[in-house]
């Protein structure tokens, strides 16, 4: 193989059951590889940067495979758009390092996790933002998200039954803001645990109505208890937004 080819895509996780190959269920890598090996007449191992889970959007997200084909970076962009479905977009194609892999070299993600928050719901968001139709203070939530930051042992963020042993992760910033009707959570981390964000975002949602102490997430990360957390926020409010390397 004498070329590592990095991708950049966008797409909408709503009709697919996440990033990673199933045999009984179609994900993006599934179409991606698909296009791929159609394009270059030969099989590739397409490595993702992250494990989307079933209806989780990204904004950005990338990938890389090795390959001895000589097809340009521009012909592949296009031919990969035009076999792709609507739901999938390659904005960027370009020759990396060979030994560069899109997962071990991720330095750090972004995720968001959009809210509309009205009485009424909106039908264009119904599978883009969780519909919460309570009153949600987002400047309460934003002072306690900074309970967030740091490094910890986020073993109470992870859903039950995950089989990492290592649940300690840095998160460099979390916030909360507000335009209009739409509540964004954005979380910056080094690296997340299975369902982390969306249980963070549960958690402020419960904070929010009272169910959790206000000033309280400190304590559950060191209880290291995941029944002290919140719920786990629906998926297709949940968005890979930016990935650094």
């Amino acid at each position: 193989m004498k070329r590592n080819i990095m991708l950049t895509l966008r797409y909408d996780g709503t009709d697919y059951h996440g990033w990673q190959m199933q045999e009984n269920a179609i994900t993006v890598q599934e179409v991606l590889t698909s296009a791929a090996e159609r394009i270059l007449s030969q099989k590739v191992t397409i490595n993702g940067c992250s494990r989307t889970d079933s209806g989780v959007h990204a904004n950005m997200f990338c990938c890389n495979f090795r390959t001895d084909s000589d097809t340009s970076s521009a012909v592949l962009l296009r031919g990969l758009n035009a076999l792709l479905p609507d739901d999938v977009a390659v904005y960027d194609v370009k020759d990396t390092d060979m030994d560069f892999h899109a997962r071990f070299d991720c330095k750090g993600k972004e995720y968001i996790y959009k809210i509309w928050n009205s009485k009424c719901k909106n039908p264009f968001l119904r599978d883009y933002a969780l519909h919460y139709p309570y009153k949600l203070d987002a400047e309460k939530m934003n002072l306690q998200a900074k309970d967030f930051i740091g490094t910890h042992d986020f073993n109470a963020f992870c859903a039950a039954g995950s089989t990492v042993t290592d649940t300690v992760r840095t998160v460099h910033d979390c916030s909360v803001r507000r335009d209009g009707d739409l509540v964004t959570v954005s979380v910056k981390g080094d690296g997340f645990l299975y369902n982390m964000v969306r249980i963070m975002v549960g958690t402020l949602l419960y904070i929010n109505s009272g169910k959790i102490e206000e000033n309280s997430i400190p304590d559950i990360i060191k209880s290291r208890d995941r029944l002290r957390a919140g719920i786990t926020a629906k998926a297709h409010g949940l968005y890979l937004n930016e990935v650094y390397y």
